[in-house]
């Protein structure tokens, strides 16, 4: 018997040898990618089968090789709020911004952090399945409480707006712990970025890593025929921040909060996710443009435009 189980143990120990590098392998070429179809009328269709769908990376055919819908997956939310200058007009539009999102989107299975930023990036909220303390945290910190701690490294920055590393660090330090769910950003500002470390590259890559949507309500206080050059800066910012992550940006001069919110939670409950790996193995940092077609006239997918493919 002492023999029979040595061997049985040669055996397994043999086979768990030659399976563990194969299996990092191939988790390593893993490609997951998050979109919404809508229709030609704009509609979000949400009944299509993995069958409908086609990938290509760099032009090259990729089989899908995992298939879900959002309604089967929770919920992974952050919520970036501009607390520099230029939004300290519209603290409680922010804050009743939030208490609508958060009642239209969470379910009980979602949880959610908030993160306060200007020239310091401050977690007011950690994760929590609470639309009440999360509230809580955004509101204590528009009354002056600045205990929350920083999510990054410590920086003394000069000016007053870093969106970018908003962006950046609130993926690199929450959102890529999460498995297993749907990851989103929503950010309320007005685009206008001028204190970060990282660029908007940056930003874009981070989210396109994590496979993260990022969603964002723009508010100003100037009217369209009165836009300044920063104004379009920051519109143009959230609009490529936005399209290349798969989400969508817009403004609070065009459409009601409640609407919007609306049109986001229909967009969060209609995702579908595709998971590949990719038929290139190198690890050479190279930014991998990933196309996606749609069965059906008028079909259009919504979803990141690539990723960066790992360098080691």
């Amino acid at each position: 018997m002492k023999k029979l189980l040595f061997a049985c143990g040669l055996v397994v120990s043999s086979a768990m040898a030659q399976s563990t590098p194969y299996q990092l392998r191939v988790d390593s070429r893993l490609v997951q990618i998050t979109l919404t179809v809508r229709d030609s009328s704009g509609n979000l269709v949400t009944s299509l089968p993995q069958t409908a769908f086609h990938l290509r990376e760099d032009g090259i055919p990729q089989t899908i090789r995992y298939f879900a819908t959002e309604r089967q997956l929770p919920l992974s939310i952050g919520l970036l709020i501009d607390a520099s200058g230029s939004q300290d007009k519209f603290v409680k539009e922010h804050e009743k911004e939030i208490e609508s999102f958060l009642a239209n989107v969470m379910e009980p299975r979602d949880h959610a952090f908030a993160v306060c930023f200007g020239n310091h990036l401050r977690l007011c909220s950690d994760w929590s399945a609470d639309p009440h303390a999360i509230l809580d945290g955004v509101h204590r910190f528009h009354k002056g409480d600045r205990n929350s701690p920083e999510i990054g490294p410590h920086e003394d920055r000069a000016l007053g707006t870093a969106l970018n590393d908003a962006v950046w660090f609130s993926i690199a330090d929450k959102m890529k712990e999460e498995t297993g769910r749907r990851k989103v950003l929503v950010i309320f500002s007005d685009g206008e970025e001028n204190s970060s470390e990282h660029d908007e590259s940056d930003a874009i890559a981070q989210a396109q890593s994590a496979d993260t949507l990022v969603y964002a309500l723009r508010t100003t206080e100037n009217k369209p025929s009165k836009e300044t050059a920063r104004d379009r800066y920051g519109m143009r910012l959230l609009n490529h921040l936005t399209e290349s992550t798969g989400g969508r940006s817009f403004d609070v001069r065009e459409q009601k909060p409640a609407a919007i919110f609306t049109s986001m939670a229909a967009d969060l409950r209609s995702l579908y996710e595709l998971g590949y790996y990719s038929t290139n193995t190198e690890h050479d940092g190279t930014f991998r443009k990933v196309v996606i077609t749609v069965d059906g006239e008028g079909l259009k997918p919504r979803a990141r435009s690539g990723y960066i493919a790992p360098s080691h």
